[in-house]
């Protein structure tokens, strides 16, 4: 089985949210650009595919052994497929931070990118057009640095807190932006999962190991026909 790149998750903020110092955030940065490259130099035959979100991806409060990524990675290698998964969630990540984190983890070619932001903004209430813009930079910046590149975008939802009219804006706006983008949608990441105490760690919002097995299946559903097509 191939090795992993998994970034550090921290203690939990709002929610979902976690937080991290200025300081902390640029050493993880740093440290995860000169990984990914390394990744990259060490799997120079193999395509990659590029997880990037934020707790949801880098498995809270479990091994990231037992996230949805490591799991996709044994699947792919059960296959034979040669891709090489790159696990960059960042726990607290919005999409604000991670339009400006991008950089620093396209150091080397990425065949498929996963984009799993947004679960944060709509915690914080952040505007529904912001986190628009801030995805929408994101998947230019991909595109931009990686042509031909196929993305995939996985659709989050929140709970009723923020209100009915922010709750539908904020679940409508991930198939607006796959359609106008020509991209990808996985519908929901937690279809499934979301609102089961039993697949969910204490906190209510992440999930446990079987939990993550199920959210595995989501994105696998998506992502199996699109390595099938770049094989």
């Amino acid at each position: 089985m191939r090795n992993l790149l998994y970034l550090p998750f921290l203690t939990l903020l709002l929610f979902t949210s976690c937080g991290e110092s200025v300081k902390e955030k640029k050493e993880t940065e740093a440290e995860t650009a000169s990984e990914v490259e390394n990744e990259a130099e060490n799997s120079e035959d193999s395509k990659t595919i590029l997880f990037f979100g934020d707790s949801l991806t880098a498995a809270m409060g479990l091994d990231p052994a037992e996230g949805y990524p490591a799991e996709i990675q044994e699947m792919i290698d059960s296959l034979g497929f040669n891709y090489e998964v790159v696990n960059a969630g960042l726990s607290g990540e919005t999409t604000a931070a991670g339009k400006n984190r991008i950089d620093w983890v396209l150091n080397q070619k990425v065949d498929v990118f996963v984009l799993a932001l947004g679960a944060n903004d709509g915690l914080r209430g952040v505007p529904v057009e912001e986190t628009r813009r801030n995805l929408q930079a994101i998947i230019d910046n991909v595109r931009e640095e990686n042509p031909g590149v196929e993305i995939i975008l996985a659709g989050m939802q929140i709970p009723p807190n923020m209100g009915p009219e922010y709750t539908t804006d904020f679940r409508e706006l991930f198939p607006e932006i796959a359609e106008q983008n020509n991209i990808h949608l996985i519908p929901f990441l937690l279809e499934g999962v979301a609102g089961d105490p039993d697949l969910n760690q204490q906190d209510g919002i992440h999930p446990t190991a079987e939990g993550y097995d199920i959210v595995a299946k989501n994105v696998w559903e998506v992502l199996k026909p699109v390595l099938g097509e770049k094989e």
